[in-house]
């Protein structure tokens, strides 16, 4: 399922009086989907157990790709500017295997400044600052898959 649909979904859930969803596909693809009404709740994989703690209140969608095909959609509060992947394909956070980081938790980047690479059909794409400000946070690992619009890092 593509991002954006995931994010019409839980929109669309917001917008209902549903406090939660569960929707298997045929291709095994699982949606599980908790509202939280500012009380504390767990996220759960259905396959592995493994339980993802989240907490009110919740504004930017995290979607973890799991074991099995299963899908597990929280979402997560966040202030601050979000740079997005403007193409689909996979993000690494270095230049090289053995090299250092273009950016860490912390640091201070300029508009501009390399913040990551994204290969797309064996071409390397930098990916660059669209603010200036600290790195709060960095989203994806290396190697991680990502599609267009997908946040990447939050900059304040």
């Amino acid at each position: 399922m593509e991002y954006d649909k995931i994010k019409q979904l839980m929109e669309d859930m917001g917008k209902s009086k549903l406090d939660s969803l569960e929707i298997e596909f045929p291709d095994g693809t699982k949606i599980c989907m908790t509202k939280n009404n500012g009380k504390k709740q767990n996220a759960k994989n259905i396959n592995n157990g493994s339980v993802i703690e989240a907490s009110a209140p919740m504004t930017v969608p995290v979607v973890q790709n799991n074991v099995g095909n299963s899908l597990v959609v929280t979402e997560k509060e966040t202030t601050g500017n979000v740079v997005k992947s403007p193409m689909v394909g996979t993000f690494y956070s270095k230049p090289s295997p053995d090299a250092e980081s273009f950016v860490e938790v912390g640091q201070v980047v300029k508009k501009g400044q390399t913040l990551c690479i994204i290969e797309a059909m064996k071409l390397m794409n930098e990916i660059e600052s669209e603010f200036d400000g600290k790195v709060k946070e960095i989203l994806l690992n290396d190697g991680d898959s990502v599609e267009y619009g997908k946040p990447l890092f939050i900059i304040e």
